[in-house]
C-alpha cells in the first residue's frame, strides 16, 4: 500500500512521537530492546545506528510486533513505544568494520535487551520517518561512539550459525527457523551481516532483510507443502488488528497465492451502494504453483510477511491451498507499523476457528459482511477466483 500519509495524519504521528520525546543528555544509558538500523539511502555508504531509550530494564517491548499483537496494543501506545528511543546513527558503508557496525553486529545477536552507553555529537531531532516495511523510526541523533555496559545474551544455535564461516544464508535461515529462533531475531542477524560465507558478509538495508527473510522461510516451508494433498474443504480466517481487517480465504487446490489490499476511501457515505461507484485503489500481487520471478511489487513486503504466516499453517496441517488474502484498512489505521504487525496478525487469524462455508459464493458473501468496501469490487480483479476450477488439470483427462 501506498507510503503517502496525509497532512493530518502526519502530525497526529507527530504529535504522538513528540508526547514521549526522551530530554537526553549527550552521554546517556539505556537498555536497546535490543534494535539496529541499516538504512539504504546512498547504498553502499548508509546510515546505520542503534535504537535505546534513556532508561534500563526489559524493553523488549518497544521493538516488537509479537508482543504489539499479541497484546493488542493500540497505535498511540506503540507510537509512545517507539517516540521514547533515541537513533543514534552515523554513515558507514556496509562492507566496513568500524566501530558502530562491531557494536551493531554484537546487540543483533542478543535476544535480550543489553544496556548500552551513548555518546552523541547533538541532541536528537524531533522528527520520524514511515514506511510500509519496517516500524516507525524517530528521534535521530549522530552518534559519536557507543558501548556495551554488558554482555549480550546469545543463543547457543546463533552463536554456532553466526560463527559458522562456510554456511549459506539461506541454510542458516532455515535452522534457525527450525530451532524456534524469532522471525524478528533473524531479520536482525540477516541485516547485520552476520549470516552466509565470509566473503559475502555485509550490512544488509534492514528494509531489504525483512523481507529477504520472510521470502526465505516461506520458500522452505513450500518445498514440502507443495508435495502435501490438497484440503477437502473451504476454510475461511479472519482478524483485525489497528484498522488491519484480515479474511483469509482457503480453497481446494494446488498451492496459488494471491494478495488484495484496499484502504475504505475518505468519504462520507460509505454505504456499499455508494462505494461500488467510487474509483477505489487497489493493491494485488499472486503467484501460481511454480512461484513468482519477480519482487511482488505492488503489495511489497506485506506480501512475503502474510505467505510466511499461512504457510505456517499449511506446514502444520500438512496440506496445500489456493490462497486469497483480503485485507481492508480503515481510518483506524493512521501510522504505519511496518510489515512485522502483519505478519502476527495473520498468523493470529490462522489460529482462529476458520468458518467452512458450503461454496465460494458463501464465503465471499461473509467476506462482503466484514467489510467495508464491496466484495464485487475485489472479485472483479482476483486472478485466483476469476481462474477458480476453470484451469484443466491431468486428473481431469
Amino acid at each position: 500500500m501506498s507510503d503517502f500519509i496525509r497532512e493530518d495524519k502526519a502530525a497526529t504521528i507527530l504529535s504522538k512521537i513528540r508526547g514521549s520525546f526522551p530530554k537526553v543528555k549527550l552521554h546517556f544509558s539505556g537498555s536497546t530492546p535490543p534494535e539496529i538500523f541499516v538504512g539504504r539511502v546512498n547504498y553502499p555508504n548508509v546510515f546505520s545506528g542503534i535504537l535505546a531509550p534513556d532508561y534500563k530494564g526489559d524493553t523488549t517491548v518497544l521493538s516488537s510486533p509479537e508482543e504489539w499483537v499479541g497484546k493488542n496494543l493500540p497505535i498511540d501506545q506503540v507510537l509512545s513505544y517507539r517516540g521514547s528511543m533515541v537513533y543514534g546513527r552515523q554513515v558507514t558503508n556496509i562492507k566496513a568494520n568500524k566501530s558502530l557496525s562491531d557494536v551493531t553486529q554484537q546487540l543483533a545477536l542478543s535476544s535480550k535487551p543489553v544496556s548500552t552507553e551513548f555518546f552523541l555529537k547533538r541532541q536528537p531531532t524531533l522528527q520520524y520517518t514511515s514506511s510500509k516495511v519496517m516500524s516507525i523510526m524517530a528521534n535521530p541523533a549522530p552518534i559519536q561512539k557507543v558501548l556495551l555496559e554488558e554482555n549480550p545474551y546469545v543463543d547457543k544455535k546463533v552463536d554456532y550459525l553466526t560463527t559458522d564461516y562456510d554456511v549459506k544464508s539461506t541454510t542458516a535461515l532455515k535452522e534457525l527457523y527450525s530451532s524456534n529462533i524469532k522471525v524478528s531475531h533473524m531479520q536482525k542477524l540477516f541485516s547485520a551481516g552476520l549470516l552466509g560465507v565470509k566473503p559475502k558478509r555485509k550490512l544488509v538495508p534492514t528494509k531489504w532483510g525483512i523481507t529477504a527473510v520472510d521470502d526465505t522461510l516461506s520458500k522452505f516451508l513450500l518445498e514440502k507443502i507443495k508435495n502435501y494433498k490438497e484440503i477437502s474443504e473451504i476454510l475461511l480466517f479472519s482478524d483485525n488488528y489497528t484498522g488491519n481487517y484480515y479474511n483469509i480465504l482457503l480453497l481446494p487446490g494446488e498451492f496459488k497465492f494471491e494478495v488484495m489490499e484496499e484502504s475504505v476511501p475518505q468519504i462520507e457515505n460509505k454505504s456499499k451502494v455508494n462505494l461500488m461507484q467510487q474509483d477505489i485503489g487497489f493493491w494485488q500481487d499472486f503467484e501460481g504453483f511454480f512461484g513468482r520471478k519477480n519482487y511482488a511489487s505492488s503489495v511489497t513486503g506485506a506480501y512475503y510477511a502474510n505467505r510466511l504466516a499461512i504457510c505456517e499453517y499449511l506446514e502444520k496441517i500438512k496440506r496445500q491451498a489456493n490462497i486469497v488474502v483480503f485485507r481492508e484498512t480503515t481510518d483506524e489505521y493512521y501510522a504505519p507499523l511496518g510489515v512485522g504487525i502483519l505478519r502476527e496478525v495473520t498468523r493470529r487469524a490462522m489460529q482462529n476457528t476458520p468458518n467452512k462455508p458450503e461454496s465460494l459464493q458463501n464465503a465471499l458473501k461473509i467476506i462482503d459482511s466484514r467489510i467495508i468496501v464491496p466484495i464485487e469490487k475485489f472479485v472483479k480483479i482476483s486472478w485466483i477466483i476469476s481462474n477458480y476450477k476453470k484451469q484443466k488439470r491431468l486428473t481431469d483427462f
